[in-house]
């Protein structure tokens, strides 16, 4: 399978804005937003005006770079949402929000979701109890995710008893028994990423 291997840093300034790709790097005085706020490359920050069809490339790449997707994975979320009932832009991020790496990050068991796509794979997790190493699995109201007993005591997870995340009101954790709880579909203002979804929609109708 294709995977990207150069830095993730420079995905953050390609597209302007941090998509937290590093983790605590990207809240510390090493983020690479904060030390050179420009684009890659020879000439960054062009003055040339945007096309519509490139402002609309831009924050495509953006959410897709933000979860870890590749283009063809990306585009199978946007056509999944295509066919549910609701207003498409809203359902894909709803799919996004719902897989089960981006929840392990969102539960704090990953300080990134590259690193919370590697706890699914490695099989540390499971959901209602039994293990799941696939990282695109959806999640449902209802599921409860937990860390495996034996990975429980190991120093992969030794800090998340101790730190204090916010865990969106979709979901719940009981840091003490490294438990968490699918509570409900995530809502629209529960995405905290600056995302212009109905570009993406543009873009993918055409």
């Amino acid at each position: 399978m294709a995977k990207y291997i150069n830095a993730d840093c420079r995905l953050c300034r390609r597209e302007g804005t941090k998509l937290f790709l590093k983790g605590e790097r990207c809240t510390s005085k090493k983020c690479a937003i904060d030390r050179r706020p420009t684009t890659p490359g020879q000439h960054p920050n062009s003055r040339k005006k945007p096309s519509e069809y490139a402002i609309q490339l831009r924050e495509k790449q953006k959410v897709k770079r933000a979860y870890g997707l590749l283009e063809k994975q990306f585009r199978g979320y946007y056509e999944m949402a295509a066919k549910r009932k609701g207003k498409t832009g809203e359902v894909m991020l709803s799919l996004l929000e719902t897989r089960l790496d981006n929840v392990c990050y969102r539960l704090g068991l990953g300080s990134s979701r590259a690193q919370a796509r590697q706890i699914v794979n490695h099989t540390h997790i499971l959901v209602n109890g039994k293990c799941v190493n696939i990282p695109s699995y959806q999640v449902k109201v209802g599921d409860v995710i937990s860390v495996k007993e034996k990975s429980a005591s190991s120093a992969l997870f030794a800090g998340v008893k101790e730190a204090r995340v916010i865990v969106p009101k979709w979901l719940e954790f009981d840091s003490s028994k490294l438990t968490g709880k699918v509570i409900s579909l995530p809502a629209r203002d529960d995405i905290d990423l600056t995302i212009a979804e109905h570009l993406i929609i543009e873009l993918y109708s055409k």
